[in-house]
């Protein structure tokens, strides 16, 4: 029905937490839209012209819109809430703790311990989306150009082992995410194979990008 709205921004709700309600303003109509946490950080300030691509949800007492930055954001939210047990909510929560090719690539390669940081998803959860979508992501993934992580010498218990670490440590999964991918891409970091090593280089990246 709606592919996108731009209007001026009246303002930001958050009466539930972690579900920002956005109120945009189209030719004198408001509308009421949610969207991640993440891109009400990213918002400008009021009566400033947003853009954002929608998604309708019809439930039995209400119109609900949900908002996002891009259109294959919005897209992967239609894939999520196919997945058996997944919601718009969940979809929502998903699409807010990680960057769009981020939980592709947990999707697809089966990541279900940084699936599982998301908060509404366990370990079962996890496992059911990344067994139902895997393929279908797969191809979205190629046919959408969205970019492929590299996680080169990084994966199985090694990659737990690590991420589990960065976690209880204080990092998000975002961030974690975010560390891993500079450090395989990093042509000079050598110990490929070692767990303290990954931590070693993680946090150092971490750091300097708090430092930036």
């Amino acid at each position: 029905m709606f592919s996108y709205l731009k209007g001026l921004l009246v303002g930001v709700q958050m009466a539930v937490p972690q579900r920002p309600v956005l109120t945009l303003e189209v030719n004198g109509v408001g509308y009421e839209v949610q969207v991640t946490p993440r891109l009400a950080r990213e918002l400008p300030g009021t009566q400033q012209e947003v853009q954002v691509f929608v998604d309708l949800q019809l439930r039995d007492d209400r119109v609900l819109l949900f908002g996002f930055a891009t259109a294959p954001e919005r897209e992967l939210f239609r894939q999520l809430i196919r997945a058996s047990g997944v919601g718009a909510q969940l979809a929502m929560a998903l699409l807010s703790t990680l960057a769009l090719e981020d939980l592709v690539q947990a999707i697809v390669s089966g990541n279900h311990k940084i699936l599982s940081q998301t908060p509404g998803v366990g370990k079962k959860t996890a496992e059911r989306i990344s067994l139902e979508l895997r393929e279908t992501l797969s191809q979205w993934r190629e046919q959408a150009n969205l970019e492929v992580v590299a996680t080169a010498g990084l994966g199985g218990n090694l990659l737990e082992d690590v991420e589990m670490t960065l976690l209880a440590l204080g990092y998000t999964p975002q961030e974690v995410v975010s560390a891993l991918n500079a450090v395989s891409s990093d042509l000079q970091f050598g110990d490929r194979e070692n767990a303290e090593a990954w931590i070693k280089e993680a946090i150092s990246w971490l750091s300097r990008e708090v430092a930036d």
